[in-house]
């Protein structure tokens, strides 16, 4: 089995319980991969500036909106990808004429122009909620847009893209989206911090439990489901562990013998 050098990781419902912290064995499991000299990155739909701290853990590098926007360890910027400005007026045009408000992410502000059950629930699933302000308007015209959350449903997908060329759904959940630049996603981001730090695609693990993490798993040389993750996810990729509230990335990394002979 080639070495493994770096690992990536998704955070709710791999990294955390949806709705707790980070556990013990888990904060024990990341320092351990570091001390062996394995780079630990972690992967998330989240804005920058709504990534969890871990007592103790500094990541090698940050894969922020599943892929839009990533950086190392000492903010270095190493792929930055916004959506096309006429893409964004289109996108909020499409939902607000299915009634869908949406939040629009900046590089250092997430604001909505409206909140409705869905939208609210997405947030609070990662112990947030949507900020519903005046100046949605005026950052929307004067900042890059890497990402745009929507509460809407499969029905509502088409309505919501219509006429979009630049951009595309991603989702892990099935009651609100993630709409990223085209040609962006977790694996894009993936394949560039593995150039920016010179390690094969075979030298590299990753872990994930939701749709947004499908094209993650696959762009590494070891992708594994969770075991809570949904069925498409587990049908993806060859590894499988325990799900994440038993510690399922410990135990993998034990039984593979990443850490411990």
């Amino acid at each position: 089995m080639t070495e493994i050098r770096i690992a990536f990781f998704d955070i709710d419902g791999t990294l955390v319980q949806l709705g707790k912290g980070i556990s013990e064995t888990m904060r024990q499991t990341l320092l351990a991969l570091q001390k062996k000299d394995i780079r630990i990155c972690v992967a998330t739909g989240r804005p920058p500036f709504r990534v969890p701290s871990f007592d103790g853990i500094v990541f090698d590098a940050y894969l922020t909106y599943n892929g839009s926007y990533c950086y190392d360890r000492k903010g270095h910027e190493i792929l930055s990808h916004c959506i096309d400005h006429q893409d964004v007026l289109r996108i909020l045009n499409n939902a607000a004429e299915v009634n869908r408000p949406c939040s629009i992410a900046g590089k250092d502000r997430l604001l909505s122009n409206g909140t409705d059950r869905n939208l609210y629930d997405y947030f609070v699933i990662a112990g947030q909620t949507p900020e519903v302000s005046d100046e949605f308007d005026a950052y929307l015209s004067h900042h890059e847009i890497y990402q745009i959350m929507c509460g809407c449903v499969k029905e509502e997908y088409d309505a919501v893209m219509k006429g979009v060329d630049g951009a595309v759904i991603t989702t892990w959940w099935n009651r609100a989206v993630d709409i990223i630049p085209k040609g962006s996603g977790k694996d894009a981001g993936v394949k560039q911090i593995l150039s920016y730090f010179g390690f094969r695609k075979e030298e590299a693990m990753a872990f994930g439990d939701g749709g947004n993490d499908i094209g993650m798993l696959e762009s590494v040389g070891m992708g594994v489901a969770m075991g809570n993750a949904t069925e498409d996810v587990k049908a993806a990729v060859p590894y499988v562990c325990a799900p994440v509230e038993e510690e399922g990335i410990y135990q993998f990394c034990r039984e593979r013998h990443i850490l411990w002979k």
